[in-house]
């Protein structure tokens, strides 16, 4: 439960530049006056955001050391966290007049605390019992552990484990870690670092309450092992033995110096096998040669077949399906006990790649569908990941671009020149000597500065050093986004007519903006009402705000008459599944767009990710005019 102002830490800590206080405002829904009063008030330990005439920004070193000091905040959330501590370790219970005295704090202020750890213990599986002045927690072991992870998470990052924070409890912890990535790449498993900090957490955690005397029983083991978010209730683990058990009892020991029983080590086990630890293809060869490596083999190739087809990409490849599916094999693990991994890049993923991870949503509800589980956006993520390192070794540069490279000729000098640019640049790119029909060049290279004016230069040494060469990789990116924003911007005047562009969505929610939109476009005969139903459960699998304000929401099937987009803008911002958007694109595709479709919707999410380009947007559309002038604006070589 943190703090008002934290939140306006949360929304800095990502931005390594300044920040505007209407911005700011914008994203947390509050006034800039607000924004000036949680400044103050994240500032009176000491200055941690700095202030200036161009906005807002975090000291990263003063709130690092602000955070690692000793906790001496009295206020009503840090109370109820200590509390609910306290009664995780008190097996007798508090006497509320002893606790409000030792959180010094009044007993009706005491009381108010109680009811704060009373909803924060909704949905945890754990209830606040009282008996007279005697206040006593109950509720399993399991439940007890899956609520200290998700106070440590409160406490550190809201998101990412802070390994820091376990190094001042347990400094073998690092030790710990390294012999144990060491030994799942030994033991024939890849390790996976983002899962691997939840399972150190537990494993803290697990060795915290064996030391005081609350290890795991039979009966809690057979019921809910620990997750670490509040409300689930996962499935048992398995029993011991094999080498991951074998692994996690020898280190523990060797870095703790102490045994934990059956029940807590086939917890941990388990927690490791299915977040931090996958087989990997070599190893699952070499044990089963005639066996597929994972019996989800069939069932992901047919999920995969069913992706290309749709996207008209490319995924036919067994080793990548057999990585997937050995992935897939943990996924369900989890999804089946509630107990998703989180994946920190899940924000990045969906704003850098929206082409990838709608791949990865595709294939997440077709396994979800398949197998009957839940897949939570974290999780998509990660299918993402698969799918994008499969697609990056198999890449091209993409947009062909020419090149001229022009040097005097001495000896072998200009060649050398060429060769070694040559060898820089993808495959896509045609390196050609000056001379060579290099007028219809895209990108000059020379030596030396031509008399007549080039659009695209770049001056180089004779001999070019690696920053030259990134100048000359920089420009080629340059052409080619260009030329994406060029068919992009043609593109969008095509497909948004004048009775499909809604100015304001005030008074909407997510679904109603998303209804309105739909309507619109059924009025005009480009799709029908299975379309819109098929875009809100497509919504429900995952939000489509790619970005902090940009939503681009639509159905999974291309049914539409004909393509089109039907775009919403508003200059008080919607929450779009926490994200706070400020244009929203209802996107619809015939089935002869299958190929359009790629490159429009990643482009789109591309170009409206920049702020200044939503911005722009927002102000100037204010009509239908005024859209299409600033569509126009992304040709322009300044948009580029």
């Amino acid at each position: 439960m943190a703090e008002k102002w934290e939140r306006l830490v949360d929304a800095l800590a990502p931005a390594d530049t300044w920040t505007t206080a209407t911005e700011l405002a914008e994203r947390l829904g509050v006034t800039t006056r607000t924004i000036r009063n949680y400044v103050a008030q994240a500032n009176a330990g000491g200055t941690v955001v700095e202030s200036g005439p161009a906005g807002y920004r975090l000291d990263r070193a003063a709130w690092a050391a602000r955070r690692t000091e000793p906790r001496r905040e009295t206020t009503p959330a840090v109370r109820a966290a200590r509390v609910i501590r306290s009664l995780i370790d008190a097996t007798d219970g508090l006497d509320v007049h002893e606790a409000a005295a030792a959180n010094h704090v009044s007993d009706s202020t005491f009381e108010a605390d109680l009811a704060r750890v009373r909803a924060r213990l909704e949905g945890t599986g754990l209830a606040l019992v009282r008996h007279g002045p005697r206040i006593t927690l109950e509720g399993p072991e399991t439940a007890r552990r899956r609520l200290l992870g998700a106070l440590f998470r409160d406490e550190s990052a809201r998101g990412m484990l802070e390994l820091d924070e376990l190094r001042a409890a347990f400094p073998e912890i690092t030790d710990f870690r390294a012999a144990l990535v060491a030994g799942l790449a030994e033991a024939g498993y890849a390790p996976n670092e983002y899962g691997l900090n939840d399972v150190l957490l537990h494993t803290a955690i697990a060795l915290d309450r064996v030391a005081h005397n609350h290890p795991l029983e039979a009966p809690d083991a057979a019921a809910p092992a620990s997750t670490g978010e509040p409300g689930t209730a996962p499935r048992s683990v398995a029993g011991g033995g094999g080498p991951l058990s074998e692994l996690v009892e020898r280190l523990v020991t060797e870095h703790f110096g102490t045994a934990v029983g059956p029940a807590d080590l086939a917890h941990l086990t388990r927690l490791l096998e299915t977040r931090a630890a996958t087989r990997t293809t070599e190893s699952a060869h070499a044990e089963s040669p005639d066996r597929p490596f994972s019996p989800r083999v069939p069932l992901v190739r047919r999920v995969v077949a069913s992706a290309s087809a749709a996207y008209l990409i490319d995924l036919d490849d067994d080793d990548f399906i057999d990585r997937l599916a050995l992935h897939v094999d943990n996924l369900v693990a989890r999804a089946s006990e509630s107990s998703f991994s989180r994946n920190p890049l899940t924000t990045s993923i969906k704003a850098a790649y929206p082409l990838i991870y709608e791949l990865a949503v595709y294939i997440a509800s077709e396994l979800a569908r398949s197998e009957g589980i839940a897949v939570i956006d974290d999780e998509i993520a990660y299918i993402a990941m698969h799918v994008g390192a499969y697609l990056d070794r198999r890449r091209s540069g993409g947009e062909p671009v020419r090149v001229a490279v022009s040097a005097p000729a001495y000896h072998d000098v200009h060649t050398a020149l060429a060769e070694r640019v040559r060898a820089a640049v993808d495959r896509d790119v045609d390196v050609v000597v000056a001379g060579d029909d290099a007028g219809s060049a895209d990108v000059v290279v020379a030596v030396l500065a031509p008399s007549a004016p080039v659009e695209r230069l770049v001056v180089v040494s004779p001999f070019p050093t690696d920053a030259d060469l990134e100048r000359v990789r920089a420009e080629i990116s340059r052409v080619r986004r260009a030329r994406r924003r060029m068919r992009l911007a043609a593109s969008l005047s095509r497909y948004i007519a004048p009775e499909l562009f809604v100015r304001g969505m005030r008074g909407l929610d997510r679904e109603g903006v998303i209804r309105h939109l739909g309507d619109r476009m059924i009025s005009s005969g480009v799709i029908d009402h299975a379309y819109v139903e098929g875009a809100l459960e497509r919504e429900r699998l995952s939000s489509t705000a790619f970005t902090e304000h940009l939503a681009v929401p639509h159905a999974m099937t291309m049914s539409a008459t004909r393509t089109a987009i039907a775009i919403a803008i508003d200059d008080t911002p919607l929450d779009w599944g926490g994200a706070h958007v400020h244009v929203v694109a209802l996107i619809a595709f015939a089935e002869s767009g299958r190929a359009e479709f790629q490159e429009v919707f990643d482009q789109f999410v591309e170009a409206f990710s920049e702020r200044e380009n939503v911005q722009r947007l927002v102000q100037g559309a204010s009509d239908y005019p005024g859209l299409l002038a600033e569509l126009a604006r992304l040709m322009e070589p300044h948009g580029s």
